[in-house]
């Protein structure tokens, strides 16, 4: 049997190559686009992280603001309207924007801590003590003096039985406190 044409090699390169590049071409093209695409996901969602901790910390300042006021007017009630504030900024963080400026929403939340403490409602600082343990589980905030502010909060709050901890040795608190601490549990036995 004869071929009605002629096999030749260059004809059949001259067809291969060009179908063949243009396949490869495509499968690039598409590939492209998934990588642009998934680039404008990641720009979106990066968008929108800024944007809430942008929210967060607007809310924050006004927190912190208030807090200024509180110390200046020595104002329970703006104490806990500062506290009140921190915790509602904190609710109000996106679920985008939770790991993103970890370290400054947990010094804010603690200060809030603070506050509630020094307005009085010691439950709730009690309860906002163990929520910050519970959202940064690890986690600690040192005061100047080396200092854990966990353990001083838990001390301060009566969360830790002041008798069963060796005259405060065994805790990370400030030694001013400790001190404190020791004379009043010196009065109460004398």
């Amino acid at each position: 049997m004869t071929l009605p044409y002629k096999y030749n090699p260059k004809t059949l390169l001259r067809c291969v190559i060009p179908a063949a590049a243009g396949l490869i071409l495509s499968a690039c093209n598409m590939h492209a686009n998934q990588a642009f695409n998934d680039g404008i996901g990641y720009r979106e969602a990066r968008f929108a992280e800024i944007s809430a901790m942008r929210e967060y910390r607007q809310c924050r300042d006004d927190a912190l603001n208030l807090d200024t006021q509180a110390r200046k007017e020595g104002s329970s009630a703006r104490y806990l309207s500062s506290a009140r504030l921190i915790e509602k900024c904190e609710a109000e963080v996106a679920a985008s924007a939770a790991k993103a400026g970890e370290n400054e929403r947990m010094r804010a939340y603690a200060l809030s801590i603070q506050n509630y403490f020094k307005g009085g409602d010691i439950a709730k600082a009690q309860q906002n003590l163990e929520n910050l343990k519970t959202a940064f589980p690890g986690k600690d905030l040192y005061f100047p003096d080396g200092s854990s502010f966990v353990e001083t909060m838990e001390v301060l709050l009566g969360m830790k039985d002041r008798s069963s901890i060796g005259q405060f040795s065994a805790v990370n608190v400030n030694q001013g406190l400790k001190a404190e601490l020791r004379r009043v549990d010196y009065w109460k036995k004398n």
